[in-house]
């Protein structure tokens, strides 16, 4: 069972349409009449918080091409990946579409829930850029802000995916000596509620169904079976398709 190989990136789907919510964030930087001096686009990036952490730090080197981090800057990471029992559902539920042959369906069983926790991280050199930043994202977060995710395409599947901020942390490191970097910190801990599909698999269109109806609750004396059946038996979306019927007394 477990050696089907399938891969809805499900996960690198939630990734990048999370990223997409924070790449065009701009701040302006004003003279003290209030005059826009510089106007800056944050760059976003894919970084852990201490190597992230580290290139800001670093001084720059005359005697080679390394050169110290321009900050603002913003950066994200994936933190956990956890089971969210709240969301569970009947997993015998199916979902089913027709595939490009028209003779079978595309099926998939229920997905399961898990929750994806992400931080991100804004480092500010000054107070305003900070709140410039901040102050453009906690206004769509009440607490969630829900996105389009295509998550099966084969299926025709397009899930909400709700991203939920659940705190906001600060931190201001100001200690060390005078050529040490002063680094503003804001961390913004979100959770991502993803649904988890498995493999897809073909199934046979039903063509024909059958109906008994029975005299008594113990399903003995029969009184009628009634067949509905499509006509003709190879008929594929598109044809002009009847049906044919059939009553049965016993």
């Amino acid at each position: 069972m477990l050696q089907q190989k399938f891969y809805h990136s499900t996960i690198r789907k939630s990734i990048i349409a999370f990223g997409n919510l924070f790449n065009n964030i701009i701040i302006d930087r004003k003279d003290e009449n209030g005059n826009i001096v510089q106007t800056l686009k944050v760059p976003l990036s894919y970084a852990p918080r201490q190597k992230f952490l580290a290139r800001i730090e670093q001084l720059p080197d005359p005697d080679s091409q390394r050169y110290q981090v321009i900050i603002p800057r913003m950066a994200f990471e994936l933190v956990a990946l956890t089971y969210d029992p709240n969301r569970r559902i009947a997993p015998i539920q199916q979902s089913r579409a027709v595939n490009s042959t028209a003779t079978s369906l595309n099926t998939a069983y229920a997905p399961t829930p898990y929750n994806l926790q992400v931080a991100m991280y804004v480092y500010v050199k000054n107070q305003d850029d900070g709140l410039q930043i901040i102050e453009q994202i906690l206004p769509y977060f009440n607490p969630d802000f829900n996105l389009t995710l295509n998550a099966i395409p084969e299926l025709g599947i397009k899930n909400d995916l709700p991203i939920i901020l659940e705190n906001v942390n600060y931190e201001d490191q100001y200690e060390g000596d005078l050529i040490q970097r002063r680094a503003i910190i804001w961390t913004l801990n979100f959770t991502l509620k993803l649904n988890m599909f498995g493999p897809i698999s073909k199934q046979g269109v039903i063509r024909t169904t059958t109906v008994n109806t029975f005299n008594k609750p113990d399903l003995t004396d029969r009184l009628q079976r009634y067949s509905v059946s499509v006509s003709p038996d190879s008929a594929v979306p598109g044809d002009d398709i009847g049906f044919t019927e059939t009553f049965e007394d016993f």
